[in-house]
């Protein structure tokens, strides 16, 4: 599998790593009561089938953070973009 760097162009897998689902959203309350909100975001995950977005590191390039979009069962990438970090 190649990934599409927006960076430094077409690059191996080798040069990245992969960093989980990019759709996961953190809680937002921080309170006492929301200690099954965090194990939830901690521990469960879907294991769908379908299309996908990860994060993706370029540790052996340009040090990027990549969103991408791809098909689980063929591992087909579809989207490549960089992520946008949250203030």
């Amino acid at each position: 599998m190649r990934l599409q760097c927006p960076h430094c162009g077409p690059r191996g897998l080798a040069e990245f790593t992969y960093h989980g689902d990019a759709t996961v959203q953190r809680p937002v309350d921080r309170g006492a009561g929301s200690s099954a909100a965090w194990a939830d975001y901690v521990y469960l995950r879907d294991n769908k089938a379908g299309v996908h977005q990860e994060y993706w590191y370029h540790q052996a390039g340009c040090h990027a953070w990549l969103v991408v979009t791809r098909h689980m069962r063929s591992h087909e990438v579809m989207a490549v973009r960089a992520a946008m970090v949250r203030a």
